[in-house]
């Protein structure tokens, strides 16, 4: 059987999903990877990417090709997303991965990341209307689906690490730098022309924040830890709560939060401030999780071009 390896290189984690492929198509994720290297960590505005996160990264790369170099059959895809598509520095990161692992890294466009995002989701949620929200380290995808279809898009350059860094959202919050960073991004999602037009939309929530969102109250609800979240939700009331008791504890306190990873805790609440504010902005009743994404679209890319016709 034929594999594919791929990679993504977001701002926050490095991860790899290998999948085994039969003849007709028909494909199963084997083997899953991930490290959280935190590539766009100290961008700021200057967007570089630093040595130390760019060491991390390539390490975590390292460590995934040990794995795959072993199999037989394999393609490998590789793609990058937000860190590596603002980056001024871009070409001395791509030049480097290329040099040390062989390895030549697609960087996706915004709008790439979302089609993406909405390709890997469109078959396996069940239904009709919603609004697609992918929050990264450094981008907010955004996806409006109307009737099962895929009517408008953008990416925004903001995300857990960045909004973190810039409102001082790391340790405990102050109320006057929370509600500087709910107002900015206020001002962002309204100058996206459509996006009223989700409002009361369901959202299919993805991204490292909301898989912490969904895993605190898979917690609190004694489900325990699961990494299949697909199709599991959260009312309003369910969100709000959880962000609410977030917001009482400082850095270290959320680190023992059942359900949130210790590397994690530092951006937790700037990671779902964006999630936050389209619920009250949009008064969405409920969210939806999803365990598709970039990936999952590209891998279905992938065999629609190369096995559906076999």
């Amino acid at each position: 059987m034929d594999k594919l390896v791929v990679v993504d290189v977001g701002s926050n984690s490095v991860r790899m999903s290998i999948y085994q492929i039969n003849r007709y198509g028909y494909y199963q994720e084997i083997k899953r990877m991930k490290s959280d290297s935190r590539l766009s960590e100290n961008m700021g505005s200057c967007k570089i990417l630093k040595p130390a996160a760019i060491n991390r990264t390539i390490q975590a790369l390292h460590s995934f090709k040990n794995v795959y170099k072993r199999m037989k059959n394999i393609t490998v895809l590789s793609i990058a997303t937000a860190a590596v598509r603002q980056a001024r520095n871009q070409k001395i990161f791509l030049n480097k991965v290329e040099k040390q692992l062989g390895l030549k890294i697609r960087v996706l466009s915004g709008n790439e990341e979302a089609y993406y995002d909405c390709l890997g989701v469109i078959n396996r949620v069940k239904m009709n209307d919603y609004l697609l929200v992918d929050i990264g380290g450094a981008s907010i995808e955004l996806v409006r689906v109307r009737s099962k279809k895929r009517k408008n898009l953008i990416s925004l350059p903001i995300g857990a690490v960045n909004i973190s860094e810039r409102f001082h959202l790391n340790e405990m919050p102050s109320a006057a730098d929370l509600f500087s960073a709910q107002r900015f991004l206020k001002r962002v999602f309204h100058q996206v022309p459509w996006l009223q037009k989700a409002s009361h939309y369901q959202l299919v929530v993805l991204g490292g924040a909301a898989r912490t969102l969904a895993r605190v109250n898979r917690y609190r609800q004694h489900f325990g830890y699961n990494d299949n979240l697909n199709g599991y939700h959260l009312n309003q009331h369910q969100i709000f709560t959880t962000y609410e008791n977030l917001l009482s504890r400082d850095y270290h306190s959320r680190q023992s939060v059942p359900g949130i990873e210790k590397d994690k805790a530092d951006i937790i609440v700037g990671g779902l401030l964006p999630l936050i504010t389209l619920i009250d902005e949009l008064d969405s009743r409920r969210i939806v999780f999803s365990d598709g994404g970039v990936r999952e679209g590209l891998i279905n890319e992938y065999v629609n071009k190369y096995y559906k016709h076999n």
